[in-house]
């Protein structure tokens, strides 16, 4: 997968290079002179001039056509071209209008100066911890010295593209599943170290490293789900323990309050029932100890006495 990646971007960094860069003005000079060559030998031939004149005409017309097809050259302003004279380096043309000498000048390429977006990734690679990850990453650069750019690598882009992938491989391997996972300012921060002391002798500058996804086998995302859930589930445990240690710890400094106040004591026992008996149905158990502390079952004999007294009184 990675090799056919690789495959693909150095055959788009081949289809990218420079055409003749033949403008549309050059095109129209050349037709122009086309059609006077035409015009000049008609006007020779009807005014009686020797016959010789009109392919010569013809020729010249042709020739100067040619001369503005293939020398004049227009450089957006974004890139800049490199003219190579007999061989040696003439120098960085554009962006604008320059000319080339036929035969004598080349267009050796064209340069583009604006931020460049390269994808890599780096498949099945190990970690520190022997985990096979894919990891998919972005690179931002900039060709800051065309000159150097062309002189000194055979295909810049393809370069930068391999560049980046071992640089990724490399960091890969010397940190922990963990530390990906969580550490991508880090990892991005080393790649574009790496790749910039990599590239800066071609005269190019990387920008920023993103990484965009990291994969991991399923077995592996599934454990560590499990792990997650199980620490969850501990945390949650512990939160639990705290808070029952807490509420102990309430109820302990609240008995002090009646420790030496038994009557306190009795009338907060005694609200408590009235609290729970105000619900309609309600059903209270009190343990026996509690009715007698608080001499409950006295009360009640109380209670039924004057409810009999009442029922009396009533029937008379």
């Amino acid at each position: 997968m990675t090799t056919l990646n690789l495959k693909n971007l150095l055959s788009k960094s081949q289809s990218k290079q420079p055409d003749l860069h033949i403008p549309g003005v050059a095109g129209a000079i050349f037709v122009l002179f086309m059609i006077l060559g035409g015009v000049g030998a008609i006007v020779t031939t009807s005014r009686g001039w020797p016959e010789f004149w009109a392919p010569v005409f013809i020729i010249g017309a042709t020739l100067i056509g040619i001369f503005f097809l293939f020398s004049l050259k227009i450089a957006s302003p974004w890139e800049k071209g490199i003219v190579l004279r007999f061989g040696k380096l003439r120098g960085l043309f554009g962006p604008g209008v320059f000319w080339l000498v036929p035969v004598v000048d080349t267009l050796a390429n064209w340069i583009d100066h604006r931020v460049m977006v390269t994808p890599f990734s780096a498949e099945k690679t190990l970690t520190k911890d022997t985990v096979p990850v894919d990891v998919d990453a972005v690179l931002f650069w900039v060709v800051w010295d065309a000159e150097k750019a062309v002189l000194e690598v055979e295909d810049y882009r393809a370069a930068i593209s391999w560049a980046s992938q071992t640089a990724l491989r490399e960091i890969l391997g010397q940190m922990y599943l963990a530390d990906i996972l969580t550490g991508r300012s880090k990892m991005d921060a080393d790649l574009q170290k790496i790749i910039d002391e990599r590239t800066t002798p071609w005269g190019i500058t990387v920008q920023s490293v993103e990484i965009r996804d990291v994969v991991i086998p399923p077995d592996l995302e599934d454990a560590m789900s499990r792990q997650a859930q199980a620490e969850r589930e501990r945390q949650a445990r512990v939160i639990l323990g705290e808070s029952e240690m807490q509420i102990a710890h309430s109820f302990s400094e609240a008995s002090k309050a009646y420790i030496n106040n038994p009557v306190a004591l009795h009338l907060r026992a005694m609200n408590m029932l009235f609290e729970g008996l105000k619900e309609k149905g309600a059903l209270v158990i009190v343990p026996s100890s509690a009715v007698d502390t608080m001499n409950l079952g006295g009360l009640s004999g109380m209670v039924s006495l004057a409810e009999q007294h009442t029922h009396k009184i009533d029937k008379e």
